[in-house]
């Protein structure tokens, strides 16, 4: 039997997803879990073949967390991220992460248990249109890590001068930040910057 351990912060997609596998004959579902923390003390007394995880978890918690935190007790871990975020950056920090592939929460039951199957035995299966993003990403030019604290903040709705002063720099230097990073994200203003940001994967609102 393949054991599987599943992560997700809402008890009607665990219940789902624990149906759609009973189907299954050659695999179960061993533990749940809602929070990264959860997750890697559920992997830990389990020890599952696969993990089903997704991204954003109970208390504010990372699905991406408990990816590296797993990969880093046992670097044999089979992962599969299932999740409705569809972002680039999300994509791509999962797989960093250590991530066998990614699925989307839409994905059909029978698609679900034969990538289960093909991560079983080694495969990293991933969609066209994934695949496709990641590439298209590949190719764009990448935000730093102060610009990406830069437009955290502006999605939260703060100004120049109160960016600079949480940032600790001027709210010159944070207009040059923000003429960078709408050439980068092909934009000409703010509201539609963090519109990018946001639908990729590269802030998120809490």
């Amino acid at each position: 039997m393949i054991q599987i351990l599943c992560v997700d912060d809402h008890q009607v997609v665990r219940e789902g997803i624990s149906l759609i596998i009973s189907r299954a004959a050659d695999m179960q579902v061993v533990a749940t879990a809602t929070t990264s923390e959860e997750a890697v003390s559920q992997y830990r007394a389990h020890r599952p073949d696969i993990t089903l995880m997704d991204l954003r978890l109970a208390n504010g918690t990372s699905g991406v967390d408990a990816i590296r935190a797993i990969i880093a007790e046992d670097p044999g871990a089979r992962i599969i991220v299932l999740t409705m975020y569809e972002g680039d950056e999300y994509i791509h920090r999962a797989m960093l992460a250590g991530a066998a592939t990614y699925l989307l929460k839409d994905t059909l039951a029978d698609d679900l248990i034969y990538v289960i199957r093909e991560v079983h035995v080694g495969g990293r299966p991933l969609s066209d249109q994934l695949r496709a993003r990641l590439e298209a990403r590949a190719e764009q030019r990448q935000l730093t890590t102060r610009e990406v604290q830069v437009l955290e903040l502006v999605a939260k709705g703060k100004r120049n001068k109160e960016i600079g002063a949480s940032l600790g720099i001027s709210g010159e230097t944070v207009s040059v930040h923000l003429k960078h990073i709408f050439a980068k994200l092909d934009v000409s203003e703010r509201t539609t910057a963090v519109s990018v940001a946001l639908r990729r994967g590269i802030v998120h609102l809490d």
